[in-house]
């Protein structure tokens, strides 16, 4: 089957590319950072050529809240200040784990709009921010490894492909993996977007949150929750209108999930009704060596083939 939204879309606004010498902000948004993980990942980055400052507040903790790096108001202050540096060309959150939805409010939208687009990247926590930035201020981001973690550090391919998608695009406009396989065959076009499964889930009804994915290549993935608590998840997702007009669906990795035949069982109970092409296992999210992959551009998921070809980079060319 071909699957095709009725106005396929040209993604949203795509900040440029890097080059050595540019400048990346590390925040922290959510959970508490590992000192020495932070160190060892700011190493990495500066490989690269890049001038790295490590936002004030990213080795705080909650003074009560020992789950949160630091208070609200700082680290979206962290944020924000990052984000309005004319100086930064990119931002990249250090971990994920819980923060997002109690920070992401205190933003001042408005304020960061006004600024030229830069790049975003994290994954798991940060899909709230991908969510945010995609609806109020129409930008693509990057669903990537974030510097404090042990995937970051530990996994040089994990560190590659983000490193190839910051600085050349255009060589990583396939996405697929070993492990990718058809769940319901067909082809569809749409504009890429979601992330962690359970955040995208506690996302519905707030300010962020848009109506439906309508339009959208939905990439699914998420971590320690059971077949039973997926099922919730995507029936929540089912029952709120969310799928509405979805074209397409590409699923990363389940650690920690249980037995991965119950979670395909329910993906494909869940989803297989909706009548779209579904990949499973794509590469993406908490597994050990992770892809990167853009929100907000226009791709094509090839659930025969086990691929996403975005139709444009990730990011686009340099002003001349």
């Amino acid at each position: 089957m071909d699957q095709h939204p009725t106005t396929p879309g040209r993604g949203l606004t795509r900040p440029p590319h890097l080059r050595p010498g540019d400048h990346i902000a590390v925040v922290a948004t959510s959970g508490p950072i590992d000192p020495q993980r932070l160190s060892a990942g700011t190493a990495v980055l500066r490989s690269w050529g890049l001038r790295v400052t490590v936002a004030p507040h990213v080795l705080d903790t909650h003074p009560v809240l020992g789950h949160l790096a630091g208070t609200d108001a700082d680290r979206a202050a962290d944020l924000q200040a990052a984000w309005l540096d004319p100086t930064v060309d990119a931002v990249i959150c250090a971990r994920g784990g819980y923060g997002v939805h109690r920070m992401v409010d205190l933003l001042d939208w408005d304020a960061l709009r006004a600024v030229p687009p830069k790049i975003l990247i994290g994954f798991s926590d940060v899909s709230s921010l991908h969510e945010a930035f995609a609806q109020r201020l129409g930008l693509a981001t990057l669903y990537g490894p974030m510097s404090a973690t042990a995937g970051f550090i530990g996994d040089a391919p994990t560190a590659e492909h983000l490193r190839r998608t910051l600085f050349d695009p255009a060589a990583t406009t396939v996405i697929t993996s070993p492990t990718a396989a058809t769940l319901v065959p067909g082809r569809a076009r749409g504009i890429t977007a979601g992330g962690c499964t359970h955040v995208l889930a506690a996302e519905r009804g707030t300010p962020a949150a848009r109506p439906s994915y309508a339009g959208s290549i939905l990439i699914l993935e998420d971590v320690n929750e059971h077949p039973y608590q997926l099922d919730r998840l995507l029936t929540q997702f089912l029952r709120s209108g969310a799928f509405d007009g979805v074209t397409g669906v590409a699923l990363g990795s389940w650690e920690g999930c249980g037995p991965l035949d119950r979670v395909r069982d329910v993906m494909l109970d869940r989803l297989g009704p909706l009548g779209i092409p579904v990949v499973w296992e794509l590469g993406f999210g908490h597994c050990p060596s992770t892809l990167t992959v853009p929100l907000g551009v226009p791709a094509l998921l090839d659930a025969d083939a086990g691929t996403l070809t975005l139709d444009l980079p990730a990011l686009a060319d340099r002003p001349a």
